[in-house]
């Protein structure tokens, strides 16, 4: 009897050793990163057990269980610190439990809003920390960076999608303007089918785009002021497009006077027909699309009615009457 005993107490203790030396070696085995990586947040104080449970969701550890019992063995499941990870790289679930510990591993979330300007995302980043506004603009028109990413030699402007990212500390800006212009790849390979139908180029599309993000942030007008310009060009008029003079200008102060619209400048469409030579900001999804959507309307003039919103007028008559009433006091001044 006591023989068996022994063998059974015996088959139970290698049994468990067997276990422990697969679970260490487990614990130790890199996984392959989740298909486009994998971003977690970890809320203030969340139980680690359902953190794990997540990461094995997620596919960045096989078994969450395992992870969470070596954890709580170890003391090391209240360590774990709160924030946002991104998990895009082979890592041993214990190398995992290193990065939720680490200080500074955490990502810091940034929003960048439709309609700003290059310069603007720059100065954006480096208010938050991410380095000067130099580094991004000069990383922005870095020629083999622009060449990888299949954008025009000029820059990136109109190409980094505005959206929430979130990056760690440490991103350097050619980094950043990589995963910006991957996002926009994304939505714009949505649209794809729509630009083709159009018969717009993808730099007319994105340069339209842009006019229209910066004429209006209505969503209900997007495809009125849209129309108006596929209707102006269809016509070959000027698109007198306030925006496109600003952005020309090597400054602002709030004030367009008609001397602004007289100035020379590739970027003026008082003087020059058609598109400016590229976007004059980076638009939205909302805006994209409404470039290749135009409502259906004969409309040739907008004003603004000083809320946000636009008068919108078919003949140049009823669009004197517009101005005369809504912006009379706000038109350009002789300057």
């Amino acid at each position: 009897m006591w023989r068996s005993v022994a063998l059974v107490i015996f088959l139970l203790l290698l049994t468990a050793t067997g276990a422990a030396v697969l679970g260490w070696r487990e614990l130790h085995r890199p996984q392959p990163a989740p298909p486009g990586g994998a971003l977690l947040t970890v809320s203030a104080g969340e139980r680690f057990g359902s953190v794990a449970s997540r990461l094995q969701a997620a596919g960045v550890v096989r078994y969450g269980w395992l992870l969470s019992l070596w954890a709580r063995a170890k003391r090391l499941d209240r360590s774990v610190r709160s924030g946002d990870y991104r998990f895009d790289r082979p890592l041993s679930p214990l190398a995992v439990l290193d990065v939720l510990r680490s200080a500074g591993a955490a990502l810091h979330r940034v929003t960048i809003p439709e309609g700003i300007t290059l310069v603007q995302i720059a100065e954006l980043f480096a208010e938050q920390g991410f380095g000067g506004i130099d580094a991004f603009l000069c990383a922005a028109r870095e020629p083999n960076l622009l060449a990888d990413l299949a954008l025009p030699a000029t820059g990136a402007e109109g190409y980094l999608f505005p959206d929430t990212y979130a990056l760690p500390w440490s991103e350097a800006p050619a980094d950043i303007i990589r995963r910006m212009a991957a996002r926009f790849r994304a939505v714009s390979a949505e649209l794809e089918p729509l630009r083709r139908q159009s018969g717009l180029g993808r730099h007319a599309w994105v340069t339209l785009s842009s006019i229209i993000e910066k004429e209006t942030g209505v969503e209900s007008e997007r495809a009125l002021v849209a129309a108006v310009f596929h209707n102006r060009l269809r016509l070959r008029w000027l698109l007198q497009s306030d925006p496109t003079v600003i952005y020309g200008l090597e400054s602002f102060d709030g004030n367009l006077t008609k001397a602004h619209l007289r100035r020379p400048s590739r970027y003026n469409t008082y003087t020059n027909p058609g598109l400016p030579p590229g976007p004059i900001c980076n638009p939205g999804r909302a805006a994209l699309a409404a470039a290749l959507q135009p409502a259906a309307v004969d409309y040739l003039y907008f004003v603004g009615r000083g809320d946000g919103t636009h008068q919108f007028s078919t003949t140049l008559e009823e669009h004197n009457r517009a101005v005369a009433r809504f912006q009379r006091r706000a038109t350009p001044s002789d300057g």
